[in-house]
């Protein structure tokens, strides 16, 4: 008899998977991000969550959780129930901090499963429009001059904008504090008003203040040209040889989401991108469109981790 009620809880539960995906969803979906408003993640998340909530038929709420190294945020993620309706938006942030932080209260690797990227980027140095520093090299020689006082601008602590000005100060060997702060807006801020010499945050969300003459980018991270600003030099071209940080940012969930609905939401993530609203929206942004299958998105993750660790270790940057 207990062999036979097995058998027959086996039976509704494979009956019941394949229903339960037929009617995903059936409720809002959660996408959680690791950051703040207005910054480059969000601005494109928000875009494809508004596309995505027309397609499902349910609302895909934003639900913005910045913290150092995006910990915060994969935390509540990572511990979700494995249901679809809780999505992460994983990002190399999330890589930098697998390899960056000693501990982490999640493995990125193991706790989540990958859908798919969505959209790369690449960083710029930001100075304020009447600074005196027009080039890589003036940054560097006002900074060796300044006797480790200094302040460079990114967001917070283990993030990619974080790191990025830590592998310069390293590979250009100077002395200064980066200075982290919660969002791209303070980052702004802090540039114009005098209080960081320079700074360092993806190109996308600062592109309208940069042709507006608000800001000014001195040099870009990518190891080509940033197609928007053709005329504005890379790292690598200015005095840093090697020097190139790209990012990225796509959607996870937490470990053990069936495989239906991993593949229900890699389809509808694919459509969303692909649509003539979404698309106009990245190029507006200077976002290159990025997608991947699951397998694909968890191998350039695996690889972005290695990428990371192997950069810190090179540079001589502490591990947090």
């Amino acid at each position: 008899m207990k062999s036979l009620l097995k058998l027959a809880i086996v039976g509704v539960a494979m009956i019941a998977g394949p229903v339960s995906a037929q009617n995903y969803p059936s409720r809002p979906i959660r996408l959680v991000l690791p950051f703040g408003p207005g910054g480059v993640g969000d601005l494109t998340a928000r875009v494809v969550a508004q596309k995505m909530s027309e397609t499902l038929g349910q609302q895909v709420i934003v639900d913005n959780r910045p913290s150092a190294g995006g910990i915060v945020a994969a935390e509540v993620v990572a511990k979700s129930e494995p249901d679809g309706y809780t999505l992460m938006l994983l990002n190399n942030t999330n890589a930098v901090s697998a390899a960056m932080f000693k501990s982490l209260p999640y493995n990125t690797l193991r706790d989540f499963e990958m859908v798919t990227t969505i959209g790369a980027f690449s960083l710029g140095v930001l100075v304020a429009p009447d600074s005196p520093v027009k080039t890589t090299k003036e940054l560097i020689a006002l900074a060796k001059s300044s006797a480790g006082k200094m302040n460079v601008g990114s967001i917070n602590i283990g993030t990619t904008q974080y790191l990025s000005s830590e592998l310069f100060k390293s590979m250009a060997g100077l002395s200064y504090t980066t200075v982290p702060f919660n969002n791209t807006a303070s980052v702004i801020t802090a540039v114009r008003g005098g209080d960081v010499r320079a700074a360092f945050e993806f190109l996308p969300p600062v592109l309208g203040q940069v042709r507006a003459n608000a800001l000014r980018v001195i040099a870009v991270s990518s190891k080509t040209r940033f197609a928007p600003l053709p005329d504005v030099p890379t790292l690598h071209e200015s005095g840093l040889p090697g020097y190139e940080v790209m990012s990225w940012n796509g959607i996870g969930v937490a470990a053990r989401t069936p495989r239906l609905l991993v593949d229900r939401l890699n389809k509808e993530v694919h459509a969303a991108v692909n649509s003539p609203l979404v698309k106009q929206r990245f190029q507006e942004l200077g976002v290159e469109q990025n997608l991947n299958t699951p397998e694909g998105m968890r191998k350039n993750v695996t690889e972005e981790i290695a990428k990371w660790n192997a950069l810190i270790d090179q540079a001589r940057i502490p591990r947090l």
